[in-house]
Formats: C-alpha cells, structure tokens, sequence
C-alpha cells in the first residue's frame, strides 16, 4: 500500500471512529465551570497572527516564486497560498525576522529587482539572499491577505536614523525625500504600518546585550521614529525568552512606559529540551515525546503569569501589552532538508499544542495583545507545507481555523478540574479550555485534550442555550498528518458528542482531540 492510500486510510477509519465512540478508550471525568459573569477582555484577531521570515523556503518557493514562475500568482505571490491564507483570516504578518531582521538593511530591498543587491544570509545557512521580496513586495502581501503590518526594524547592525528612514518611507504622505522616492518606486500613497518594532531577541542573535544596555538603546532608537499624526505605530520592544524574567524586569525598570507600546517574549517547545543535541522527530515518535511536548505548551501559561507580575509592579494600569511575537514546537528537520531550512512535518501533536497554546493567549487578552507562530510557511510549525507546485494545509492550519469564532469575542473566565496527565513519574494537565462569548451572544468553547490514550467526559456549567455546532480534529495516531499525496488526510469534521444537561453540557472530548462548540 503507497503512503497516498495508507494516510487516506487512516483519516477514514478516523472518522469511523468518531461516528461510533470516539475510538475505545479509557475516559476520564473532568468538571469545566465557565464564569459568563465574569467577563475579561477582548480577544484581538492579532493573538491568532503569523511570522514570515527570510529562512529557507519559508518566504521564496513557499510564498514567493516571482511573476515569471509557472506556477500560478499574483505579482510573484503563489495564488494557491494566498487562498488558504485568505481563507484563514491572518490578522498579523510580523517580517522580515526574527534574527535576519538585525542583519536587513531595507534599502537592498527596494527599486528594480535586477538592480538589487545579493546579500549572504549569514543567519540561516550563508545562503544568498537576492532581495526580490523587499518593502513593497511585502506590503502588497499584506494588502492581498487583508492582514495587518508588524515590521521589525534592524538594531543589531543598523542605527536610529536608518530605522527612522525606514518607517518615513513607509508612512509619510508629504514631499520629502523618502516619500518622493517611494512614489517613483511605484507606491503613490502611503501605507499603513500598525506595529514597529525596535530590534529581536538583542540578549542573543540581535547583539548579546544585557538588559540595561539594549533599554539604552531601545529608549534612543525610540526618539527618532517618526510617524504622521494618526498613523503612529505601536512601537515595540524585543523582550524576553522563556524564563528570563531578568531581561524584562531590566526593560520595565530602564524605559519609560510613554516610551513602549509593548514587550515581546519567545518560547519554543522542545520535545528533548535539547538546544545543542537532537530535538526529536516531527513524525514518528513515541508518548514520551507527545507528553514533553504537551508540558512544554502548557508552561507558557506560567511565563506569562511571571512576566506579567513583573510588568504589572511597573505598569498596573496595563497600557504596555505582551505580544507572544514567536512560539511554536521545534524539531529535528525533515530528512533530506538543509539544517538552515527549519523545515519539519506537522502532526495532530501540533494541532493540539496550537490549541493549548491559543487557550493560554485567550485567557491572558487583558496583558498578551498579540501572539505570531512560528513560522506561516515551510518554516517549524507552519500553517502550509508546499514543495514545487503542490501545497497542503497543515493540523495546525486546522486548529487556527476552528479558533476563528474567538476573534473579537470577549474572554470568559474557566476554571478546570480534572486529573493530570501523568507519564511514568512525570505529569502535566490533561485538559486545556477556553471560553468567549461572541458579539451575537453565543459562547464559544475551546477544548484540547491532551491525553493520547484516555477520552474525556466533561461536565460544563455556565452556559446554556438552545442549539450546539461543534467542529473536532482527531485521529487514532499521534503522528498523523497530511502529505502531499494525502493533502486532506487530517482535517476536521463535524462534532455531535456534546448535549444539553441539565442546566449545562456534557462533552464527550476523544482522546488526543481539539474540539470547538458554539452554544447558541
């Protein structure tokens, strides 16, 4: 049997199951309370944003083949990708890094492309990076999708005024110089650019600094960024990673809050936790990978708790948001890649960490006002996987489609019980929910079940209603994905394992399973 025929299989019997009892297994009972009277804040489309970098195929041959290639597209743009993305809604393109951002000079990226300069990607790989996708090339992606610019400007290797240029030709709409220029450059008005960012991860690849140093930095950097009245951007400061609550303790003590809009923070899921050694397969693994990976999700809730007590002691009003502007799982790359590529497989693990992890951004959307994964194409836990012509939406793809409802819902508060998740001596939680009730009234309920063996029966009080529409992705291995032959082997179906009891729900969630209900 070819892989094609296997994976169409799988995805089959998967839905088999479902339409039987979810597979047979074992289920534990969990309780979910949702406090409607108790609303948070605000879901931004923005927690739901993507990343594009200059790194491997994630921009050129994934996104961009240039308006000679066989392949179908818009101004260089690959039609195909574009519709999915489309489809999707992205709210948030962040580009161009990311570490290559402190390498960019934006000026290689502009006027005729034949005449732009060849640059090594000292970065990812030294490979050689031609510029045809420079600030206007961008910008019309961005108009394409629909979506929001999030542009982050070179500190490492760049100064305040080269920054400063930058932003001016983007956004003025007078005769200078810079906006003269981008006129003949074949842009006429000015574009719209809502989040400028002031340099990436400067404890590392953006200049090993330590906090105080890049506050100094950052606060002249910040002085000379200009934008017309009303078109400001929210101006942005590279923060921490994971559990450095140093980084951005020194940030909040050493900038002033008039001076910054937001701090960001990165985390990655490693399934060996190994930076230097093997980070582990993106296929083909065993339950002690799926557990690190489903531990390693779930500690982002408390990096946010941590970081946002420290940034509440300096900021208890909130105006300084946390954006979450890299996250994702990070493996070894896929057999036959270049080690720079970062190209590597998506599975119904992913699918289900990306629901982990939007639950954890939802809850938190009074201080995380925007999260970008890691990366949208070709590139660690990609939204698209394409190699030449073909393209195929990944899981995780998948699970950012069923999370569409949460947009511009309001957060409602969960409280879970339920017992752990538990593998040998070790144990992380089992269930992961997040609630909002949408501008028409309906609550919306988001739920990952963690556990690969054991079924969920959920008792949820809080919400009622009249009618229930849900949508689940699940399989029976915990590797399953789609493949190219198999593009649609993975892909949600409809739910009807959740009914009104009592005065709430009674949810039966599979195993390894992200499911979304809308209670009308």
């Amino acid at each position: 049997m070819g892989e094609s025929m296997r994976w169409i299989v799988r995805g089959l019997a998967a839905l088999v199951a479902l339409s039987a009892s979810a597979f047979a297994q074992d289920t534990y009972e969990a309780r979910v309370t949702i406090r409607a009277d108790r609303p948070g804040a605000v879901i931004r489309p923005e927690l739901h944003g993507q990343f594009s970098e200059f790194l491997g195929s994630g921009i050129t041959g994934g996104l961009w083949v240039g308006e000679t290639s066989s392949i179908p597209n818009t101004r260089g743009w690959r039609n195909d990708v574009i519709g999915a993305l489309k489809e999707l809604g992205v709210p948030v393109i962040r580009w161009p890094g990311g570490c290559y951002a402190d390498r960019y000079h934006w000026r290689d990226g502009i006027g005729p492309r034949a005449e732009r300069p060849v640059r090594l990607n000292t970065t990812w790989g030294g490979v050689e990076e031609r510029n045809e996708v420079g600030t206007h090339e961008f910008m019309d992606l961005v108009e394409q999708l629909g979506a929001h610019a999030y542009i982050n400007a070179n500190v490492g290797t760049g100064s305040p005024r080269e920054a400063a240029d930058w932003l001016e030709y983007m956004t003025s709409a007078t005769n200078s110089a810079l906006a003269q220029e981008r006129r003949r450059n074949g842009r006429a008005e000015p574009w719209e650019v809502p989040y400028w960012a002031l340099g990436n991860e400067l404890w590392q690849c953006g200049g090993n600094l330590r906090p105080a140093e890049y506050a100094t930095l950052y606060r002249l950097f910040a002085t000379y960024q200009w934008a017309p009245e009303g078109k400001r951007p929210k101006i942005i400061v590279a923060g921490a990673y994971d559990t450095d609550y140093v980084w951005t303790r020194g940030l909040m003590e050493n900038i002033p809050i008039a001076q910054m809009d937001a701090i960001t923070l990165h985390h990655f899921s490693l399934p060996t936790g190994s930076w230097t050694g093997p980070k582990g397969p993106a296929t083909g693994f065993g339950e002690d990978q799926w557990f690190s990976i489903m531990r390693r999700a779930h500690d982002m809730d408390d990096y946010i708790r941590r970081h946002d007590a420290i940034m509440d002691a300096h900021d208890p009003e909130q105006k300084v948001g946390l954006y979450i502007d890299e996250w994702s799982n990070w493996y070894d790359v896929e057999p036959g890649k270049p080690r720079s590529s970062l190209y590597q497989q998506n599975t119904l693990r992913d699918a289900v960490t990306a629901a982990v992890n939007l639950n954890i951004f939802q809850a938190h959307a009074d201080r995380v006002r925007m999260a970008n994964i890691t990366q949208m194409v070709n590139v660690l836990q990609a939204m698209i996987l394409t190699d030449g012509p073909r393209m195929l939406r990944t899981p995780t793809y998948h699970t950012f489609m069923l999370y569409k409802p949460f947009r511009g819902a309001t957060s409602l508060p969960v409280e879970v019980r339920a017992p752990d998740y538990r593998f040998g001596r070790e144990r992380t939680i089992s269930l992961s929910v997040s609630a909002a009730r949408d501008t028409s009234g309906a609550v919306v309920l988001g739920i990952a079940n963690m556990d690969p063996r054991r079924g969920a029966r959920i008792s949820v009080s809080g919400v009622a209603g009249q009618s229930i529409a849900g949508r689940i992705i699940t399989a029976e291995a915990m590797d399953a994905r789609n493949t190219f032959e198999a593009p649609d082997a993975l892909v949600p179906a409809d739910f009807s394992a959740a009914r009104f009891v009592g005065g709430g729900l009674l949810v039966d969630a599979p195993a390894k399973s992200v499911i979304v209900l809308t209670v009308r």
